[in-house]
């Protein structure tokens, strides 16, 4: 029988730090796999690409260093989509904006508290799951779909972002790209915009293990029953543009088009800069915030209808 626990990579050179998050790891039961170096870990990673839900990634370490493994991975077909949380003593501004442009949304500081290794541990590995289940949807999504150049959708449910997200992604000339900034999109339309779900309370609802039990909660309270997310994917021999409107208020969302020090360290807030900076060539915020143009430019023709 395959273990389905959750299995993550530890890099450090330092013995007793590697010994010290094993400890802290396996009290959630996660399946624990350990390398001394980069030279290490990046060879255990081109062997099995598909054996790890999250590395867990020292700055800091001789030979080649915790930077240098995140963006080879990054040019990794098959490791590009594996979530990389940076470990680090180095707190400065210009060092985290170092990590994050080459593809780290997850940081962790040293000396480490259980309670901050495990959210970030889990809310990696939970991105990255969805990340699968969102891939494995797109891969059976009707080729006939390719055929479309223009369509409108409306959505008022978790799972229908689900859903959506992973058949739009189809229409895609990178769908493993296009898919993680569709569903981040399309979640802060519901939660943020219809449902009214605040950053601080999404947080806390991370931190309890119940942030989707309260979306599906809300989506279901009577004044959130008419409240949709509208969705308009537009192709032409250009460009594939997607129109995202939510029935919110709107809000500033300014400070979230790319990940500020700040908040590297939080358990979410990465979905509009992911969308912005991974999946779309450009991002545009309309009006007061509650409605987002998506764009992929460069298309050649045939391009946005392929199918891997």
């Amino acid at each position: 029988m395959n273990d389905q626990r959750p299995s993550v990579l530890v890099v450090d050179d330092e013995i007793i730090n590697s010994k010290m998050i094993v400890h802290m790891l396996q009290q959630q039961d996660y399946r624990i796999s350990v390398a001394v170096n980069g030279e290490e870990a990046w060879d255990l990673l081109q062997k099995t690409p598909d054996a790890f839900d999250a590395v867990l990634l020292d700055r800091m370490m001789p030979g080649i260093d915790g930077l240098e493994v995140l963006k080879r991975m990054k040019k990794h077909d098959e490791l590009k989509g594996i979530p990389v949380i940076i470990q680090t003593a180095m707190t400065e501004e210009a060092e985290i904006l170092k990590g994050i442009q080459a593809g780290a949304f997850y940081y962790l500081t040293k000396p480490y508290r259980k309670e901050r290794l495990l959210t970030v541990v889990k809310a990696a590995i939970d991105d990255h799951n969805q990340y699968k289940i969102l891939r494995e949807e797109a891969n059976n999504t009707a080729h006939a779909l390719s055929l479309m150049v223009r369509a409108d959708f409306s959505l008022k449910s978790l799972r229908e972002v689900d859903n959506l997200a992973a058949i739009l992604s189809k229409l895609c000339p990178e769908p493993d790209k296009a898919v993680l900034g569709l569903w981040e999109l399309l979640i802060n339309a519901l939660e943020h915009g219809n449902l009214g779900i605040t950053y601080e309370e999404k947080s806390e609802l991370i931190h309890k293990n119940i942030w989707r039990e309260e979306v599906n909660r809300r989506s279901r309270l009577e004044e959130n029953q008419d409240k949709r997310v509208f969705v308009r994917y537009e192709k032409s021999e250009d460009e594939i543009v997607f129109t995202i409107e939510d029935m919110g208020p709107g809000f500033d969302w300014e400070p979230y088009l790319e990940i500020r020090p700040d908040r590297v360290f939080d358990s979410h807030g990465r979905g509009i800069a992911i969308a912005g900076n991974y999946s779309f060539d450009r991002l545009e915020y309309l009006g007061r915030g509650n409605k987002v143009r998506a764009v992929i430019n460069g298309l050649r023709p045939g391009k946005g209808a392929s199918l891997p």
